[in-house]
């Protein structure tokens, strides 16, 4: 069960891995582009190209959508980036329903684990496999594969990473499942064992547009992380002239100034920096409302300030 890039690569390595998929549940094909036209999602054109059963519920407690997943006779469920599913679905199959998630539960439970980990400056996130159970994201852990985060990356790079270090984990947790080798530990266990309390876990919210606005009045450090958490979905924005300005890539220069925060320097050649509380993002890849996504270099040329 998915629908985005992020799951093609687990549903590719299990069918590449000689697994019988019964079916693929994936969303329902929506309008998109000027003309409206009906977009398939990622995983049903996956699917499609490997001639595998798919189903789309607008519900997915509808009667008929149920009748027909039971019908496949599915020993076991997988969920790599998919809607919440409701008792009767994930209680189905003889051995249960795991999801992959995209981060080292239970920190970052939510809808946008791999956005927050970056925004807040983490150092170090992951996957998880875990069964799930009626509160969303505290299913007991199955697995987990970690990653680190540095300066160069962004949710775009640690998305595109995690997606193969799950496909892989994903293969490894059937695989222990399929041979009766799987221990799976509470999160409340594993919270007592990391000696946390509520207060320690951080959440990975959806995040809106007012997510996404930039407070030049922060340090350099949380503005750089905010933008390339962002980076390239869904985007962190400034204004720049009375027009919205996007940015995603940036280098972070700490120093002291007499710049109003938010306020710009450039040569109107080869750079444009903003500055911060305690010094300056220099922009190094931006969209001005109305154009297409360039180098800093390709806007000056074409853009006077």
């Amino acid at each position: 069960m998915g629908t985005p890039d992020f799951a093609v690569a687990s549903l590719n390595i299990l069918v590449e891995n000689g697994y019988e998929i019964a079916g693929v549940i994936t969303a329902p094909d929506k309008p998109a582009g000027r003309g409206q036209q009906l977009s398939q999602s990622a995983v049903k054109k996956y699917a499609v190209e490997h001639n595998l059963k798919v189903l789309q519920p607008e519900k997915l407690k509808n009667p008929e959508f149920l009748s027909e997943l039971k019908s496949l006779d599915a020993d076991l469920f997988i969920v790599v980036a998919f809607r919440m599913l409701p008792e009767v679905v994930w209680n189905m199959p003889a051995l249960g329903t795991f999801n992959l998630h995209g981060s080292l539960l239970p920190q970052y439970r939510g809808a946008a684990p791999i956005n927050w980990a970056v925004i807040n400056g983490e150092k170090e996130t992951g996957v998880s496999t875990f069964f799930l159970q009626h509160d969303i994201d505290t299913g007991n852990i199955i697995f987990n594969a970690k990653t680190e985060i540095n300066d160069e990356d962004s949710a775009g790079s640690i998305h595109d990473r995690l997606m193969l270090i799950g496909a892989d984990l994903v293969l490894k947790t059937v695989q222990a499942i399929q041979n009766n080798e799987v221990h799976a530990v509470p999160q409340e266990q594993v919270i007592a064992n990391l000696g946390l309390n509520g207060t320690d876990l951080r959440h990975a919210p959806k995040i809106f547009k007012d997510d996404c606005k930039i407070n030049w009045n922060q340090p350099t450090e949380t503005i750089f992380n905010h933008i390339r958490g962002l980076s390239p979905y869904p985007t962190a924005f400034t204004e720049l002239n009375g027009l919205t300005l996007k940015l995603f890539k940036t280098e972070k220069e700490i120093n002291s100034h007499t710049q109003s925060p938010g306020s710009f320097l450039s040569d109107g050649k080869k750079y444009l920096k903003f500055a911060t509380q305690n010094g300056f993002i220099n922009v190094l890849d931006l969209q001005l409302q109305g154009k297409k996504r360039m180098s800093v270099e390709e806007f000056l040329r074409g853009y006077r300030l």
